[in-house]
């Protein structure tokens, strides 16, 4: 098989797993299971949590090992087994112990893949979002046919089978990777590969722009109904939104690498920022569903252009035995740290004002993160990875 069909293929299933499981877990939670919406909203905060600690393990045992392929295909077996206990328990104690276990290993996939497609981008000259935007694909379709299934005889459960049995063929096809993208063993000790990173000032503050962007990015997607039923959206109409959301973002991503080298990889993330922070400010003036649903491009156009850019400023910055350290921790940052942080600050200020001022708090913290990127372009890079590397 061609090797960038396996990786396609891969992000494909993969998101189509983690698409039909998420958008409509905590439905399941609540119809299926019967847990009150204080115990779903435990379990749902649960993942960006545990990412925090457990991503950047996995990254370092990437690079110890050199065996990226070996824990990706461990961890979404793992995440496949660990998923089926949502349907095989009832108690909301060994469901929320389930829902850990799944965090756990589901924290690794996302970053270990990332890696693994840059280093197989970089030998074939593959653009990442060329890779990248089928993930998106997979997301969407999941998005689409997941709800329509769980109306049928079948019901809710299917998000689950699904779930687990997209990440069964998703460990299968990476037995088709071959060992090129593998990378050598690190001489590295948890402690070196920290230190060197804190030490490596772009990847920092990286780190800040990843949370300013991602964070408000991810907590939309719990407060994104609400905003769009506020503005007089149907049921429905808040799944066409979601779905036209993800499906702009494939053109995005295809074609970031273009936009990156006639404005530069920064000049990149910066566009996106600029373009996510206009969204929220849109957001904050209450505006009417048809903008809503006209806006929903702008997500496309930000996230589209980040996600691969930021992942190869991460490669560009960090010595190639960092490289899955780095992204790892990268991640755990804006999905993890990020996501937790303005999900729960976001529901405090919806609560004692409303669902449009939590829009004014995105286009804050958005704003910070486009002033620290404009910032980090006036800066050389080639200087930090020369030391990171000695």
């Amino acid at each position: 098989m061609n090797e960038g069909m396996v990786y396609k293929s891969y992000y494909t299933l993969m998101f189509l797993a983690v698409g039909s499981l998420y958008p409509l877990l905590s439905v399941y939670l609540s119809n299926v299971i019967g847990l009150s919406p204080a115990e779903i909203g435990m379990i749902m905060s649960l993942g960006p949590v545990v990412m925090i600690v457990f991503q950047p393990i996995w990254g370092f045992q990437a690079d110890k090992t050199g065996q990226p392929k070996m824990l990706l295909q461990l961890t979404m077996v793992m995440t496949a087994i660990m998923g089926i206990g949502y349907l095989l328990f009832d108690s909301y104690l060994i469901l929320f112990l389930v829902a850990i276990l799944v965090a756990v290993f589901q924290s690794a996939l996302i970053p270990l893949s990332d890696s693994m497609a840059l280093s197989y981008a970089g030998r074939s000259g593959t653009p990442y979002g060329s890779i990248r935007m089928y993930g998106s694909l997979g997301f969407a379709l999941a998005v689409f046919f997941m709800g329509r299934l769980a109306e049928t005889t079948i019901g809710l459960p299917v998000i689950v089978y699904a779930f687990s049995i997209f990440l069964l063929f998703g460990a299968a096809f990476l037995w088709f990777i071959p060992k090129s993208d593998v990378q050598k063993k690190a001489d590295l000790s948890l402690k070196k590969a920290v230190v060197g990173l804190s030490n490596n000032k772009p990847f920092l503050l990286l780190l800040v722009i990843t949370f300013c962007f991602f964070g408000p990015n991810l907590a939309n997607n719990v407060y994104f109904s609400l905003f769009v039923e506020a503005s007089g959206a149907t049921y429905a109409g808040i799944g066409i939104v979601f779905l036209l959301a993800v499906i702009s973002e494939i053109p995005f991503i295809r074609i970031a690498s273009l936009v990156a080298n006639k404005i530069g990889v920064m000049g990149c993330i910066s566009l996106a920022s600029g373009i996510a922070l206009i969204r929220w400010i849109i957001y904050l003036n209450e505006p009417s569903l048809a903008v809503v649903y006209g806006t929903t491009i702008l997500q496309g156009i930000s996230i589209g252009l980040f996600i691969p850019t930021a992942l190869q400023y991460v490669k560009e910055i960090t010595p190639p035995t960092m490289v899955a350290s780095a992204i790892t921790i990268y991640s755990s940052i804006g999905n993890g740290l990020g996501n937790w942080f303005h999900t729960l600050v976001g529901g405090q200020i919806a609560e004692r004002f409303s669902i449009y001022h939590v829009y004014t708090w995105f286009a804050i913290i958005t704003a910070l993160g486009l002033v620290t990127t404009i910032y980090l372009m006036r800066k050389p890079v080639e200087s930090y990875v020369e030391q990171q590397a000695s």
